[in-house]
């Protein structure tokens, strides 16, 4: 069974501060071209803008942040940028670790990890185990993520494990073996660079989660950039299927309690 409630099927509690934050990080390339410097240059500068969001997410109370960094359809990307990607990712498991543990911060990483060399693999492991424990927010790296391929395993995991409800299986069998199963859907998803679509990015876990796009650069975007994101949140009226007089009247039912 999954920890948390689909959207599909209930109408989850809507907060002040989104509870799961969901982001596609695009534009360090352009943002390194704009300047004349390297694509790595930008690559770099967005390492830094995970360390200022991560920062933003937890003093606001935001208590699951998932990042895209790589794509399943990245490894289609030139051959030594794929390389120094996977580097950086190296790098920042290996530098970033010990301070996100010291901040009470646990860290995910989902994807196939097929393709990842075994130095790198460890690092995920360790990492994961040192911080499983830690309360104040999670933080997800989707890695080699597709959310196709999310399904996918997800499928053949519950097969596998549960052959016998190939006949009759529901969309709580299935979320079970989800990658993201350990955590609510996303109430904000945010995608920086200005392109407007979700690039095969948790597409189960988005049925329901409101979709904010922004031209900002990855590099450029900040917490202030973040509050914005959450501001156009709060202006919106979450109904999950429901008519707004629904959602006022329970609204109103949740004031005088």
């Amino acid at each position: 069974m999954a920890l948390f409630q689909s959207s599909t099927r209930t109408a989850p509690a809507i907060l002040q501060v989104p509870r799961h934050i969901a982001i596609i990080m695009d534009g360090n390339g352009r943002w390194a071209k704009q300047r004349f410097l390297p694509r790595i240059a930008g690559h770099q500068r967005g390492v830094e803008t995970v360390r200022e969001v991560v920062k933003a997410c937890r003093e606001l109370g935001v208590e699951y942040l998932t990042l895209f960094a790589f794509s399943s359809e990245n490894w289609r990307r030139p051959a030594d940028e794929v390389s120094f990607l996977m580097q950086l990712f190296l790098k920042m498991l290996q530098r970033e670790v010990s301070k996100l543990h010291e901040n009470n911060i646990r860290l995910k990483i989902i994807g196939d990890r097929s393709r990842f060399d075994d130095n790198l693999n460890q690092c995920i492991v360790d990492a994961e185990q040192l911080t499983a424990d830690n309360g104040s927010l999670t933080l997800t790296v989707a890695a080699d993520y597709g959310g196709r391929w999310d399904i996918m395993q997800a499928m053949q995991t519950m097969l596998q494990k549960h052959p016998d409800l190939a006949g009759g299986l529901n969309e709580e069998d299935l979320e079970a073996h989800l990658a993201m199963n350990y955590a609510p859907e996303p109430d904000l998803f945010i995608r920086t660079g200005g392109e407007q679509r979700i690039s095969n990015f948790l597409l189960w876990q988005l049925a329901y989660t409101e979709l904010y796009f922004t031209d900002t650069l990855w590099p450029a975007f900040d917490g202030e950039a973040l509050k914005l994101a959450i501001q156009s949140y709060y202006a919106r009226e979450r109904r999950f299927g429901r008519t707004s007089d629904q959602v006022l009247n329970e609204r109103m039912q949740d004031e005088k309690k």
